[in-house]
């Protein structure tokens, strides 16, 4: 059976022809290239250049149908390549009778009623198949993969999807290939399903490669079919094309906002070289085919960050058949970066470090990682945090997944915002916040111009302003508009902390810090880390969770409130010692699963001992780590220095 290739598809500006002509530049232009960012990566034929160099290579795109295909042919995750291809085969051997959801809708379309009903039975079967565990994801995707490209290879169009050949008898074309990939894939690759702009915030490399959409035509249009195979939610078609809504896979690059997401994606590159790759479609007949940045505007954003070379090749490309180029040339711009990355007055980190949650949350972990970096295990599927708090330790694993659960509903919906708003969107709505309010900002205007200075602290001053927001707050209704102040009322609060009365009343006084510079980075790096993230936030208690979607390379991480602990989440009875208990047996119940966990508590606090969690941990033979950790910023500030606080680890491992 022949074996396809990334490259053998087509695909609207693919660079396969360009490879030599993006390779020598490079070559030539750039020094000690040792990672590359592909922004817009579509087939993914340039990552693969850079692959095969010996390069590590971060793919992105927004369609799911290209991010599959660089799983496919690249995760490092093993595939078992003869049982992939006895599946293909037993396929193509199967003549389905029976209609499904894609018979249904793209009978005598893009393909026959007959290979409509087959190739609708296989993308069913591929989920069956990794639902009952018969193969993992990368092998899942190396079948969509193969069924997506097969596709493609007979699909009754000029080799897009915005119309299908108007033909009374289409003929049975279909036949299933196998994809040529490697047992175990690439280690130095790594893949992101992500909006561009949002992506690239995250990333740092040496280069990175940037070939947007040109043109009006958006690809999520171009390839809406493909795309609904490959993402298989069976969603409800329109048209004559017969496609889905494709509302949030629209780009700006295909729109008027074109230079201003250009403009913002080279602002935020954090790279020593930027490599553009644009072309001079100049003004066409056909409106929707002009360019939407021209090469001066290319030009003009790229020199904001450095020196700029143009280079130029000759190139017949691909079009959707209605326009013929004549002397089309393919333009690389090479920009060589002389100004750093940056948002406002905010410095960044290296993205490998550890990021810190900008919920200074009590009990936060932040200063833990590198020592639990050496205890975790090194390879997680599913990372579930129970009790995230801030989310430090969440955000900071580098598992496949991650699941942060926490019983703080207004905690949860924090955390959300997060991850569903971008960085600067989160700042401007703050910003309007405490300017609505009065309050302070020092990151804007520093402390004299409150009269006060960095000892004596903001209280004073914000204190009326605070209460208000606070009152308004708890007058208001669940809201987004409600959630950005309750985000507010946490920065101003004392030690940043989250508590509410009987009443369902927040009820934390006012604090000495404002939303300054500090506490602006945490939020811009954990803003960035949790793009890259496949992680989502749960709103229940933990005996909730269901161990039985948990196997034995998943990990389990608790930071329950402390039996022997003060903090604001312990009064009145919060955490006793029944709930204490209650988590012993719970994390027994983890163990007879077979699932590997750790427990943060501490065994000694100001004097006293937590008999109850030292006598488990013996008796089920858990090991205890003791950790190196003060609570100096926590108020237990002790004049008795025998008094100590033995912060631990407990691991069943």
């Amino acid at each position: 059976m022949r074996k396809l290739e990334i490259n053998n598809r087509r695909f609207l500006g693919s660079k396969y022809k360009l490879l030599n002509f993006i390779e020598d530049t490079v070559n030539e232009h750039c020094k000690d290239v040792k990672s590359v960012v592909d922004v817009f990566a579509g087939t993914g034929v340039v990552g693969s250049l850079f692959l095969k160099n010996g390069k590590e290579v971060y793919f992105n795109d927004y369609l799911k149908s290209n991010c599959y295909s660089y799983k496919a042919f690249y995760e490092s995750t093993k595939a078992d390549i003869k049982k992939l291809e006895k599946i293909i085969n037993d396929y193509n051997d199967m003549e389905i009778k029976e209609e499904n959801y894609f018979s249904k809708n793209f009978s005598d379309t893009y393909f026959s009623s007959k290979d409509c009903k087959k190739i609708g039975f296989i993308r069913d079967d591929i989920e069956d198949k990794f639902k009952k565990q018969e193969i993992n994801e990368r092998e899942k995707c190396i079948l969509i993969t193969s069924l997506i490209y097969s596709m493609d290879r007979v699909a009754n169009t000029v080799g897009h999807y915005d119309a299908y050949r108007k033909i009374k008898n289409i003929e049975d074309k279909f036949f299933m290939y196998m994809l040529d990939v490697s047992e175990k894939g690439e280690k130095k690759s790594h893949i992101s399903n992500l909006d561009a702009n949002k992506f690239i915030k995250s990333i740092k490399a040496d280069l990175v490669y940037i070939d947007p959409p040109y043109n009006s035509r958006q690809y999520c249009d171009a390839y809406h079919l493909l795309e609904n195979v490959a993402v298989w939610n069976k969603p409800k078609v329109y048209g004559v094309a017969k496609k889905m809504d494709r509302t949030n896979l629209k780009s700006r690059y295909c729109t008027n906002k074109a230079v201003g997401a250009f403009d913002e994606l080279i602002k935020n590159c954090n790279c020593k070289y930027i490599l553009v790759s644009y072309n001079n479609t100049g003004d066409k007949s056909n409106s929707r085919s002009n360019a939407k940045i021209s090469d001066l505007q290319i030009k003009q954003i790229l020199e904001k960050r450095g020196k700029v070379q143009v280079f130029e090749q000759t190139f017949n490309n691909f079009t959707t058949g209605k326009s013929v180029s004549v002397d089309h040339k393919e333009r690389l711009f090479l920009c060589e970066t002389t100004k750093i990355c940056e948002e406002s007055k905010i410095q960044l980190k290296d993205n490998n470090n550890f990021v810190k949650s900008p919920l200074n949350y009590t009990g936060g972990k932040f200063k833990l990682l590198p020592q639990f970096d050496n205890i975790f295990p090194k390879k997680i599927d599913t990372f579930v945090d129970f009790f995230c708090g801030g989310a430090n330790v969440a955000v900071n694993s580098n598992a496949k997944k991650i699941i942060a659960i926490d019983k703080e509903t207004n905690l949860i919906r924090i955390l959300e915002l997060f991850k569903n708003y971008d960085y600067m969107e989160i700042v401007n709505k703050l910003d309007s916040i405490i300017e609505k309010y009065n309050l302070s900002n020092t990151y804007k205007n520093g402390y004299e111009f409150y009269g006060e200075d960095s000892s004596s602290g903001l209280g004073k001053y914000n204190k009326q302003y605070y209460l208000k927001l606070r009152k308004d707050y708890n007058n208001m209704k669940d809201s987004i508009e409600r959630d950005f102040m309750f985000l507010t009322l946490v920065i101003y609060a004392f030690n940043h902390q989250i508590r509410f009365n009987s009443n369902g009343e927040y009820n934390m006084p006012v604090g000495k810090r404002d939303f300054n510079n500090s506490i602006r980075k945490n939020l811009l790096e954990f803003c960035r880390k949790l793009v890259v993230k496949n992680i989502s936030f749960v709103n229940t208690d933990y005996k909730n969770f269901e161990l039985n979607s948990l196997n034995s390379n998943d990990f389990c991480y608790f930071d329950p409130p402390y039996y022997l602990g003060n903090a604001s989440y312990n009064e009145n009875d919060g955490w006793n010692e029944n709930k204490e208990k209650e988590l012993l047996e719970y994390l027994n119940k983890v163990n007879e699963h077979g699932i590997k966990f750790a427990l943060s508590n501490v065994t000694e606090h100001k004097g006293l001992k937590n008999e109850i969690l030292i006598d488990w941990a013996i008796e089920n033979q858990y090991n205890i780590h003791n950790l190196n950790y003060n609570y100096s910023n926590s108020n237990y500030h002790l004049k008795d220095k025998n008094q100590i606080t033995k912060e631990v680890l407990i691991t069943n491992y």
